[in-house]
């Protein structure tokens, strides 16, 4: 295996070799995945019906959604398929579109974090220019560059790390294709302009980091001048779920990409990937429909409507 073109399929880590065990992780798995579609799926139909959720922190709410159900789904399913046909390999050009994806997918999520952030920033510490700042226009401009971020780092990362000869076999020591388990069958130094382009990422993302941690001292200064008890929960119901959020996001993420050599184990560094890869799309919903009346209101009224249209589907067919 000279290089990576040679390379006809990968072989993904498998979470144990006892089949009872197999069969536990796809039901595991399944229930967080089936969690996580129920749990965005009613997210995004809520924002996308009630009239009274057409604002820029729903219109967030929403891309966040559509991107956590796609993230989870670029890397749970294959790893239940493999489970349950008790096998391990995951095809070249499988694994590259399922970097791309990720990638795209991961680095859409954070810019777009960053940019609710913002939302909140100017909600609350300048309330009177929030209309104007934050029109229709520029809330799909913002969500345009998240995702564009994305995808350009998407693209960046997948094909130079493609382009690397691969002389190291093909087992991937990960549930799905990562990219620093993939750059450990590398050749001797050609890894160097990856491990360069990731250093890079991590700046930015730390930039972004910074300008969240930031805007959040500078929002939870102005919520503790408010008067009014009732004002300062209303705004603390606001900015918590989305500080919770963050917070477990770039928490796991940054421990993943920037945990020491030493800390390298591959039963830690799958425990990991699944704190940053399949955790977070499953708990968003929750964390972030705990706090929110509005969104609490308009979900009962997705899951009454969707009972009652069923009922009347099924009386009719009854009849």
């Amino acid at each position: 295996m000279s290089n990576g073109s040679s390379l006809n399929d990968f072989l993904l880590l498998a979470f144990t070799d006892t089949r009872e065990l197999q069969l536990l992780h796809f039901s595991l798995f399944l229930g967080i995945y089936l969690a996580a579609l129920l749990g965005n799926g009613l997210i995004i139909t809520a924002v996308a019906c009630d009239h009274h959720l057409h604002t820029p922190m729903y219109f967030f709410l929403l891309n966040l959604s559509i991107l956590d159900l796609a993230s989870i789904s670029t890397t749970v399913p294959k790893s239940m398929a493999n489970s349950l046909w008790d096998t391990r390999a995951i095809s070249y050009s499988g694994c590259a579109a399922q970097v791309f994806l990720f990638l795209f997918l991961f680095g859409g999520e954070f810019s777009l974090l960053t940019v609710m952030a913002y939302d909140r920033y100017i909600a609350i510490c300048r309330p009177l220019h929030y209309s104007m700042l934050m029109d229709s226009r520029a809330c799909v401009k913002m969500a345009a560059a998240a995702w564009a971020s994305g995808f350009l780092n998407a693209v960046l990362h997948t094909g130079n790390t493609f382009s690397i000869p691969l002389c190291q076999g093909n087992t991937v020591h990960q549930f799905f294709c990562e990219i620093p388990q993939i750059l450990k069958l590398s050749c001797s130094d050609s890894y160097l302009r990856e491990v360069g382009l990731l250093v890079v990422s991590v700046f930015l993302g730390f930039v972004c980091f910074i300008f969240i941690v930031v805007s959040y001292v500078q929002i939870f200064t102005a919520v503790l001048r408010i008067p009014s008890e009732q004002g300062q929960h209303k705004a603390f119901s606001m900015c918590l779920p989305h500080l919770a959020v963050v917070s477990l996001f770039i928490s796991t993420s940054f421990f993943a990409y920037l945990k020491p050599p030493s800390l390298s184990a591959p039963a830690l560094d799958l425990v990991v990937a699944v704190l940053y890869s399949v955790v977070p799309p499953a708990v968003n919903p929750l964390i972030y429909s705990m706090r929110n009346k509005e969104l609490k209101d308009a979900l009962r009224k997705v899951i009454s409507w969707t009972f009652f249209s069923s009922g009347k589907v099924a009386f009719a067919f009854h009849k």
